[in-house]
């Protein structure tokens, strides 16, 4: 069941998307010139996104406040992302369709867990601020883009390799959404120092494929945005940091399982591997 938080957030969330390709919409009814259209649509994009900022710290305040703000601003970049997409220059589609799939993956983290775990619920559960590195990566990334674009504008042409980084990134999303479903109230997006009352070991469904499929969802996700853009540094950079984290999360989160479920776990473990190429996780011997 959707709690109350996750309600507000899909309300604007969706509200804002719509908003943000209407003017798409009205613009390529009334005007034939492409230029003039441009110029139009990114002014109106201005006004329409101030106004809603505007607006809710009329209708909300507090945690209420902050979740319609993210959930607002999310919703609006998936909808200039699908315009850019549609009506850009080819060389700056693809960067649309990215920002559509980064955006989807920040607020569907919020609403999984609305929705899954909402004892767990917080303003971190959009994983904006998930890591100083995660920002630098990111923006590393669009200036990446941004430049070789200026050199290269053909190199960032939709391609077999962009398309292919979308299914990618597509396919991870949905393997790190159906672990967040299956996990339920056992899935947080903190490593869990404490066992819980109600904490059991998944090991059905995905997680008796993976013994962390949300964190091989995330890797792919990431791997397949980079794809997305054609960004070859971005790439080997994501590639390297996502492993390295990784690697060095699940030795922890492993340890933690084993304290809590003992020879339980450490069978699973002997059965199941992690999903992750060349990380077999933290390989204790039953006692």
């Amino acid at each position: 069941m959707l709690c109350r938080e996750g309600k507000l957030s899909l309300s604007c969330f969706s509200a804002a998307l719509i908003i943000a390709l209407l003017p798409e919409l009205v613009f390529r009814l009334e005007l034939d010139n492409n230029s003039k259209y441009l110029q139009n649509i990114w002014l109106t994009y201005f006004l329409q996104y101030s106004f809603c900022n505007f607006l809710l710290p009329f209708l909300f305040c507090g945690f209420e406040y902050q979740v319609a703000l993210r959930s607002t601003f999310l919703g609006y970049v998936v909808g200039v992302g699908i315009t850019i997409f549609s009506i850009a220059s080819p060389s700056w589609q693809m960067f649309g369709a990215y920002m559509t799939m980064l955006a989807i993956f920040h607020y569907s983290e919020f609403l999984s867990i609305a929705w899954a775990n909402p004892s767990s619920l917080s303003i971190d559960s959009f994983v904006l601020n998930h890591s100083i590195a995660y920002g630098i990566a990111a923006s590393f990334s669009w200036i990446e883009y941004v430049l070789e674009r200026q050199l290269y504008p053909q190199m960032k042409m939709a391609s077999f390799i962009s398309y292919f980084g979308l299914i990618l990134s597509i396919l991870g999303e949905v393997l790190r959404k159906t672990a967040i479903f299956t996990a339920k109230n056992n899935f947080n997006h903190l490593v869990q120092s404490e066992k819980k009352k109600d904490h059991v070991l998944i090991t059905h469904g995905i997680y008796a494929i993976f013994r962390h499929p949300s964190y091989v969802g995330w890797f792919y996700w990431a791997i397949g945005t980079q794809l997305i853009l054609q960004n070859p540094l971005s790439l080997l950079v994501y590639v390297i940091s996502s492993w390295r984290f990784f690697h060095d999360r699940i030795l922890i989160e492993e340890l933690m399982l084993w304290n809590f479920f003992g020879d339980a776990y450490i069978e699973y473990q002997n059965k199941v591997p992690t999903g992750l190429p060349f990380i077999s996780g933290n390989k204790i011997k039953s006692t």
